[in-house]
This record gives C-alpha cells, sequence and structure tokens, in this order.
C-alpha cells in the first residue's frame, strides 16, 4: 500500500490574513478622529455659548491673606482644586487648611468695577469664606467702558444744568426700577440717533468734502487753461459744505450733551458707595431675580448683540459684527476670482495642452505651490500686490491723494487676491480630476453632431464638471476663511471702524482694511490686556468661524448634490 504524502499546510489566520484586522483598524481610527473632532466641538460650543447665558451674582465675605474680612460681589466663573501641596508653593497658610485636608478648592470670581478696585477676576479659597449669599438686590451694569459694574443701586440721580454735579432730584424705592429703564431707554435712542447722524450725513459730508479737496489737488498739478475757474467753484462747493458740516455738529453735539444729567449711586464691595454716569451705561439687570425663561431670553438677546453689535474695550467687550461682515466678504471675493482662474487653468492643461516637458514642470509647480507656507504667500501680496501694483496704481490714477497710499496699502482687495493665489492649486487639481472623469465618448458625440470644440465644452464639459469644481471651491473655502497668517500683511486689522460696503459710491470699497474672525481670535486670545475676559469671547468667536465655514461649506454642497444629480444620468 503506498503512502499518500502530507503536505504541511499552514492554517490561515482568519485576522490577518483576510485583512479583517486593517478593515478594523481603519474603522477604529475614523471612529475616534469622529469623536475627538466632536469633542473639540462640543468643548468650544460648552465654553462659547455659556458665557452669553446670565449667571447670578453672589456676595461673600473672606478672609484676605492678612486675615482681614473683605465683601466681594462678583459671578463664579471657574472652579479650581489644588493639592495641599501646591497650595503651600503658591504662597498659602497651611495653617487655615482644616485638618486631614489634602485638596484646596478655590473659586475665581469675576468682581467687575475694574477702574476702582482692579483686578476684576479673583480668586478666593473656599475654606476662607466666611459667608456667601445670592440677594436679589445686586445689579449687573453694563457700561460703554471699563466693563460691568457689580452691587446695590440705591438711587438714580438726575443733576442741575445750571450746577454740574448737584443733585436736582432722586428716585429711589419702587419706582427706581420703572424710572430707570425708561432713562435707559430714552438714552440708548439717543445713542441711536448719534450713530446713524455720524455714519449718515456727517460721514457723507466729510467724504464730499474730501472728494472736492483732491479735485483741488488734481487741479493744481494739471496745466489746463480752466484750472483757475474750477478752483473757484471747488471752493465755494467746499463753503457750502463746510456749513452743512457745522450746522451738522451742532446737531450732534445738542445730542451728546443731552445724554448727560443722570447718574447712579450704587454700592460695591465693602460697603463703598460709587456714582456711575448713566450716559456710560448701556444695561441694567437683575440676574438673581430671573427664572429660567428670562434667562433664556437673555441668552437669546446676550447671542443678538454679539453677533450685531461691534467691538468694545479692545475687542474684549461688544460684538463681532465687523468681522464676520469682513470674513464673509473677503471669502466670497476670494471664491469670485479664484473658481475663474483656476477653471481655466485646468481646462488648458486637460483639453488643449499637448503632453510634454513643459506641462509636467507645470503640473510639478501646482503641486508645490499647495506645500508653500501661508505666510509666504502674505509676503508676496505685501510685495507684488500692495507695493508694486497697487503703488502703481496709485501714481497713474490717485496722484492727487498721494503721499497718502488709497490702492498702495493693504486692504480687502490685495487679501482677496492673496487667498485666491493661495487656494487656486486646490482648485486647478479638483478641476481636472471631474475633467478627467467624463468619457470621451460624450466630447467625440458632440463633435459628431457638428459642436465646436468650444461649444462642446462650455455645453457638455464643463456643466459635468461643475460638481467637482464646486469641491474644489469648498475646499478652497475652508482653508481661506480660516487663515489668518497672511492676511495679517495684506489688509486684516484689530479693528476697522467703517464696513468696506456702505451707501458711498461706489459701495464696495476695496481699499479699505477690514476685520476677520481669524486674526479676531488671535487678537483676543493672545493680544488682550484682560485675558480672563478674552477667554470665553476666543470660545465664542472660534465657535461663530466654525458655524460660518460649515453654513458657506454646506450651501457649496447642496449645489453640488443637485448638480451630480441632474448630470448622473449622461455617466
Amino acid at each position: 500500500m503506498q503512502a499518500t504524502p502530507t503536505t504541511n499546510l499552514r492554517r490561515p489566520n482568519h485576522w490577518f490574513d483576510a485583512n479583517e484586522i486593517w478593515v478594523w483598524l481603519n474603522a477604529g481610527a475614523l471612529a475616534l478622529s469622529v469623536c475627538t473632532v466632536a469633542f473639540i466641538l462640543l468643548l468650544i460650543a460648552f465654553n462659547g455659548l455659556t458665557h452669553f447665558w446670565p449667571q447670578p451674582l453672589y456676595e461673600i465675605t473672606y478672609r484676605d491673606a492678612d486675615d482681614r474680612s473683605v465683601t466681594l460681589i462678583g459671578q463664579r466663573v471657574e472652579t479650581d482644586t489644588l493639592s495641599r501641596t501646591q497650595f503651600t508653593e503658591a504662597g498659602g497658610d497651611a495653617s487655615r487648611l482644616p485638618e486631614n485636608a489634602n485638596q484646596v478648592e478655590r473659586w475665581l470670581f469675576k468682581t467687575g468695577n475694574r477702574r476702582l478696585n482692579p483686578p476684576d477676576f479673583r480668586w478666593v479659597y473656599r475654606h476662607d469664606i466666611i459667608t456667601q449669599a445670592q440677594p436679589e438686590t445686586l445689579t449687573s451694569i453694563e457700561r460703554v467702558e471699563w466693563g460691568y459694574a457689580f452691587g446695590r443701586i440705591e438711587a438714580l440721580r438726575f443733576l442741575s444744568n445750571e450746577t454740574p454735579g448737584a443733585p436736582l432730584s432722586a428716585v429711589t424705592g419702587a419706582e427706581l426700577q420703572p424710572v430707570l429703564q425708561s432713562t435707559l431707554q430714552r438714552l440708548n435712542d439717543t445713542r441711536d440717533a448719534i450713530a446713524t447722524l455720524e455714519s449718515g450725513t456727517i460721514k457723507q459730508i466729510s467724504s464730499e468734502l474730501q472728494a472736492l479737496r483732491l479735485q483741488q489737488r488734481a487741479m493744481q498739478l494739471s496745466a489746463s487753461a480752466d484750472a483757475t475757474n474750477r478752483q473757484a467753484q471747488l471752493r465755494a462747493e467746499e463753503q457750502i459744505l463746510l456749513q452743512t458740516y457745522a450746522e451738522q455738529e451742532t446737531i450732534l453735539s445738542g445730542l451728546l450733551s443731552s445724554l448727560a444729567g443722570s447718574e447712579l449711586l450704587v454700592q460695591i464691595q465693602n460697603g463703598q458707595q460709587h456714582t456711575i454716569d448713566l450716559a456710560d451705561t448701556l444695561r441694567v439687570s437683575y440676574p438673581n431675580r430671573m427664572g429660567f425663561v428670562d434667562k433664556a431670553v437673555q441668552f437669546t438677546s446676550n447671542i443678538w448683540r454679539f453677533l450685531s453689535e461691534d467691538p468694545r474695550e479692545a475687542n474684549t467687550e461688544g460684538g463681532v459684527f465687523p468681522a464676520i461682515f469682513g470674513t464673509v466678504l473677503m471669502v466670497l471675493l476670494m471664491s469670485v476670482v479664484v473658481t475663474p482662474i483656476g477653471v481655466i487653468t485646468a481646462v488648458y492643461l486637460h483639453e488643449y495642452a499637448t503632453r510634454g516637458p513643459l506641462i509636467r514642470v507645470l503640473r510639478i509647480a501646482i503641486s508645490n505651490l499647495a506645500g508653500v507656507p501661508s505666510i509666504v504667500y502674505g509676503v508676496f501680496g505685501l510685495g507684488f500686490f500692495v507695493y508694486f501694483l497697487g503703488g502703481n496704481i496709485d501714481q497713474l490714477f490717485y496722484q492727487a491723494a498721494l503721499p497718502a497710499p488709497t490702492f498702495g496699502t493693504p486692504g480687502l482687495f490685495w487679501a482677496s487676491l492673496t487667498l485666491a493665489l493661495l487656494t487656486v492649486p486646490v482648485v486647478i487639481v479638483s478641476t481636472e480630476e471631474g475633467l478627467a472623469r467624463i468619457p470621451m465618448a460624450l466630447r467625440e458625440g458632440s463633435l459628431a453632431l457638428g459642436a465646436t470644440r468650444a461649444e462642446t465644452l462650455l455645453q457638455v464639459v464643463l456643466p459635468m464638471a461643475s460638481p467637482a469644481i464646486l469641491t474644489g471651491v469648498i475646499l478652497a473655502v475652508a482653508r481661506a476663511a480660516g487663515e489668518v497668517a497672511p492676511l495679517m500683511l495684506v489688509g486684516v486689522v484689530k479693528l476697522a471702524p467703517a464696513l468696506p460696503i456702505d451707501g458711498e459710491f461706489p459701495f464696495l470699497h476695496l481699499d479699505r482694511k477690514f476685520m476677520h474672525l481669524g486674526f479676531h481670535i488671535y487678537d483676543v486670545g493672545f493680544q488682550s490686556p484682560n485675558v480672563e475676559a478674552a477667554r470665553p469671547l476666543v470660545y465664542a468667536t472660534a465657535l461663530l468661524l466654525i458655524t460660518i465655514i460649515v453654513s458657506l461649506n454646506l450651501a457649496a454642497i447642496t449645489l453640488r448634490h443637485r448638480l451630480e444629480q441632474r448630470y448622473r444620468s449622461f455617466e
């Protein structure tokens, strides 16, 4: 009987040889990435949105380092825990600690009243607190300058016009709150009237005066025969405008003087009394009296003011509307510039260019451009766009305004061009990939039916490649909206009082500087004089920037999806 030969076959490993382990590893990595992104977004949203929720006011009495009793009024914004060793190394008195206490709890209070009782953020150890309460009489006063003031309003005083500083009458008790709210409403209406006058009539007159002076300067530089007569006409128009400006200034002075004449007598820390000019007061609230519905209404109002108002107090108070406006406008202008440049370049490389060394070099250059650091683009934009192009434009068309630059200085237009140059490789690569996916049979069929090559490109190829083009635009928008380094060189500023769009001709002012949410985050987070007050605004602004980028991307993705559904039947 012949023995049957046996082969020593290795049993396959179910996980490794079947490659299932790599599937599970990829799935785990993807799940970990999604969870990480979700955690970061939740952290930003929580820290950003809680800033707008009305916080209760505490009145506590504690012992300071000199064993003195101190009364403090403020909001508790953070809780921290230290070990006994950390407490001792920080200079704490270990003899005050309870026996066998291994941890020390401390609270961070926002005390307000920055001008009178700095600093406005203080750490208080829990074991030093003698008493704590949340009286309903405590008031949060939001001011135009110097942040918030916390305390008890004792009286609303109206001052005499004849004797400055002398009280004429005072309102206390139950009548205080309704009279205070009506007075604040009147003052806020007056502020709105002042802002409307300054940004409307007075600003328009100032712009017309500036235009007349530039015309006079141009007449002086020209050698025309009627220059003398024209200058006389311009001077006459200037006098009329100056008279109108003086009349508006008188109206403005009257509005400003109407803000004065009332003040609040407030009791702050340690029983001190302080007067707050009502002209510097924006809002007064009693957070300890609010229920959940009142807090929700106040929460919504705070978010709306954050989105619609201008920043104050070195960007640590107020809103971010100019930054929102500047970010969205810059991204839209960048998209308008980068889309045709990227599409035309991709069409040439894929549809018309002959394969050869030159095209290979161009593709390598485009790939390398995508890896250049963004700050290099900022330096290039400053040197080429601002100084070279802008300087020559000023010499040719704005010579009368020199030496003050018009386009020879960083502005919105140069920032948009710089970011367009930064993101154009993304649009080129995405468009080329879309063109490569279109079957050659469609091109040949269009040509066979008598269409020209240009008609085939415009009516067949580009419409079918539009989803890929939008993909490139989406990626470009996502990158451009978050860039900060190049913008610091070519147009963005800490505070821009005038928006790039207004009612004056030519309505869109491409030469103006602008604010940007990314730079606003950098400025508030790293350049703020009050770090604790600016910290929640960093989270809120970051959440807003993410929301804007996601909204722009969702709009483009929705349009791309519709185009894909429309042209899917031709594939």
